[in-house]
């Protein structure tokens, strides 16, 4: 028997027709109530929004995610006018972070820029009654998010799939950030451990999809009915009763994004 789960990080956009309409169809099945799909830029915005508004059970997301080349210069002003505009539609600025991976394929790729814009998007959150944020942010790039959020005094972070050092992990229970556990928790130990020392009254779970996993995922499309095998995994970690575990993720993630 299922319990309720909401996924706190998706790219339903980026699925194909068929398999959206196989995920929404099967939400009731798998108990998931409710998506959060994070946007990858304008045009993902869009797409992201007129899913919302067909189902009120999608919430959008809406930013620019940092591994790809930066927005021209139009874009990004239509983007930020985007968001303005549709900020009653929107539960978070997201996705939004540093380019590490692309960082660390392209060497001559300049951070700073990125420092830029993403302080542009933490402003507006700011601006727009503390709007929650998602953030991908990893390892080495944490600190320097923290230190952004912290400049502006922002509270609602969520750091999606987070890895990160041992100091960074306690700034970040200190500050109140949320982070998201994907179905990765049931083999690599690296997430394993982070789940260990978070707490859990700070913690959700997502899937990131459509990104494949591997493991007992191998091969299949990412699907929101992976979170009950994560939340399975980390119940065990935590040393927690399976319910326990699956009331405080649900209790923290409707509390981070409805207010």
């Amino acid at each position: 028997m299922f319990h309720r789960v909401i996924d706190a990080h998706v790219h339903l956009d980026l699925y194909e027709e068929s398999e959206r309409v196989r995920i929404l169809r099967e939400m009731d099945k798998y108990e998931i109530d409710t998506l959060i799909t994070v946007s990858n830029d304008l045009t993902s915005a869009r797409k992201n929004l007129e899913l919302a508004r067909d189902n009120g059970r999608i919430k959008a997301a809406f930013g620019f995610h940092p591994e790809q080349a930066l927005p021209e210069e139009r874009e990004l002003e239509e983007l930020l006018g985007f968001i303005e505009a549709n900020e009653q539609d929107m539960v978070a600025i997201g996705e939004v972070g540093l380019p590490y991976y692309m960082r660390k394929e392209e060497q001559d790729v300049a951070l700073q820029p990125y420092l830029e814009l993403l302080e542009k998007f933490i402003q507006v959150a700011k601006r727009l009654e503390d709007k929650p944020i998602v953030l991908h942010a990893v390892y080495e790039d944490a600190p320097l998010v923290c230190s952004l959020l912290e400049k502006h005094s922002i509270k609602k972070a969520h750091f999606h799939w987070f890895k990160g050092d041992p100091r960074t992990v306690e700034r970040m229970k200190e500050n109140g950030y949320l982070i998201s556990v994907t179905p990765d928790v049931v083999y690599e130990r690296e997430i394993q451990s982070l789940v260990k020392d978070y707490p859990l009254t700070q913690m959700m779970v997502e899937t990131d999809g459509p990104w494949p996993f591997e493991g007992p995922f191998t091969k299949q499309m990412t699907h929101p009915k992976m979170i009950h095998e994560t939340i399975e995994k980390i119940a065990h970690i935590k040393n927690v009763e399976l319910e326990v575990a699956y009331k405080q993720i649900y209790k923290n993630t409707t509390k981070f994004y409805e207010g």
